[in-house]
């Protein structure tokens, strides 16, 4: 129980990483109702991109100067990727069956591992990331590592400006509409493709802050780190609620926290000991969406998406 204050900031930390994965997915889900399964590797690119303008910088640059540089990478490399995707890859499909996006998603994201191993062929094991020096920090029983700073600063700066954004700008209002009734939104004069384009983008530029954030937590990265988290990702918008902003956010928290003490307290239960090991921790994740689907299958924060039938 001593250490119960430090896994639940582990977990809390964990969830914010799985919180801003997760908001792609649940935005894109609420207005044009696909499941975007590329978004995964749309974050492990934004990983890549950080890490080659890291490359690319004079020997001898420190962290502070590099890490918003490094930032801006991840965002246009995500942002670029995922705009592109949408208007070559998903756009002519969005009449089609539900299938057809499903499958390009699926095949979009085994294209985009196999580029990244290709132009970083290195990556097929795992690259080092660079570091934050310092630290890590003591506050009381619980200790922050350096790598997990930026997470601290970056997950609810990022939430609050989401929320203003949604609820404040004209362009929040009409991603509002077009989640609510894409047709009646584009005869009051929204532009939706418009509207869905600046979802892939926001979604992307997410995903690339919890890639770097992910970089600098773990201290590597690699071609196939989005494949896991991604599905982690599209767990923790489930778990919050299908096209709900917040609940993705919450959702991933949850899913962080029971994941960190899943894999902390298991093992100490008699006979539970081959359970409670990290490469349980995956499963442990899985097994809290069966529940939440099975007693609450609306989400913890219930779906905000529109029935289009």
């Amino acid at each position: 129980m001593n250490e119960l204050p430090q896994q639940l900031v582990n977990g809390l930390l964990l969830g914010a990483m799985y919180g801003l994965v997760a908001i792609g997915y649940t935005m894109v889900y609420g207005i044009v109702q696909l499941i975007n399964f590329a978004h995964g590797e749309i974050f492990m690119t934004g990983a890549f991109g950080a890490l080659t303008v890291w490359l690319w910088l004079p020997g001898g640059t420190t962290m502070w100067i590099a890490l918003p540089l490094m930032i801006v990478g991840a965002v246009i490399v995500a942002v670029a990727i995922a705009v592109g995707a949408e208007r070559f890859a998903y756009r002519p499909l969005r009449n089609a069956p539900r299938l057809a996006p499903l499958i390009t998603a699926i095949g979009l994201s085994l294209a985009l591992q196999q580029a990244v191993w290709a132009w970083y062929p290195e990556a097929k094991s795992a690259r080092t990331f660079p570091q934050i020096s310092g630290g890590p920090f003591e506050i009381g029983s619980v200790t922050i590592q350096t790598g997990d700073v930026f997470l601290v600063a970056a997950a609810p700066l990022s939430m609050a400006v989401l929320g203003y954004f949604v609820l404040k700008t004209r362009t929040g209002r009409g991603m509002q509409a077009t989640a609510q009734d894409p047709d009646t939104a584009r005869l009051m004069g929204v532009d939706t493709d418009r509207i869905i384009v600046i979802a892939f983008a926001l979604g992307a530029a997410f995903a690339a802050v919890g890639a770097v954030a992910y970089g600098l937590k773990y201290g590597e990265i690699n071609f196939r780190m989005g494949f896991i988290l991604g599905l982690k990702a599209f767990t923790a918008a489930v778990l919050g609620g299908i096209g709900n902003i917040y609940g993705a956010m919450i959702g991933g928290v949850v899913l962080g926290v029971a994941e960190t003490l899943a894999t902390a307290y298991i093992a100490d239960i008699p006979g539970m000991d081959k359970f409670g090991s990290q490469s349980w921790a995956d499963v442990w994740a899985f097994v809290l969406l069966i529940l939440v689907l099975l007693f609450r299958p609306q989400g913890l924060l219930g779906e905000r998406v529109a029935d289009r039938a």
